[in-house]
């Protein structure tokens, strides 16, 4: 039986993000070898800062669980996670991170505040870097690459 692609799944949600004209992160949330949640950024589309593709993707599954944390899942996110973003991830306690891009301008997992490596972080999750990091990064680029030929 072949395992599910679950890093493949959110970079569906972050190429329909950029059709949509959002930055193409995409995220789902897996518990149980199930997909409980997947988003991608709506930030644009709700006016809304924090509707970041993990926080929503998160939000969901919680309404699924019926709490604020979901300690059995993991989170598969397209492009390493932003201090906000880090900081739900904590709350949620969710159980292990796996991110493709590393964001040295705006993540803070492993780049920036490493929010998990702070002395104020309640929850750590498992982190894994780099999970089709080609991939979401030529998602990202050519996504920019082309706002700046339209712009």
């Amino acid at each position: 039986m072949k395992r599910p692609d679950f890093m493949g799944e959110a970079m569906i949600e972050a190429r329909a993000a950029a059709e949509r004209g959002e930055v193409p992160v995409g995220a789902v949330v897996v518990v149980d070898g199930l997909i409980v949640a997947r988003a991608g950024n709506r930030t644009r589309e709700l006016a809304d800062p924090t509707a970041h593709a993990e926080i929503l993707a998160i939000r969901q599954a919680c309404a699924k669980a019926g709490s604020e944390r979901i300690g059995s899942a993991d989170l598969y996110v397209t492009l390493e996670p932003c201090a906000m973003c880090a900081a739900a991830i904590s709350f949620a306690r969710v159980r292990r991170l796996y991110f493709g891009a590393d964001d040295p301008k705006g993540g803070a997992v492993v780049n920036g505040a490493r929010f998990f490596a702070s002395p104020t972080c309640h929850h750590a999750p498992d982190v894994y870097p780099g999970i089709g990091e080609r991939e979401a990064a030529s998602i990202l680029r050519d996504f920019f690459r082309d706002r700046r030929r339209e712009g």
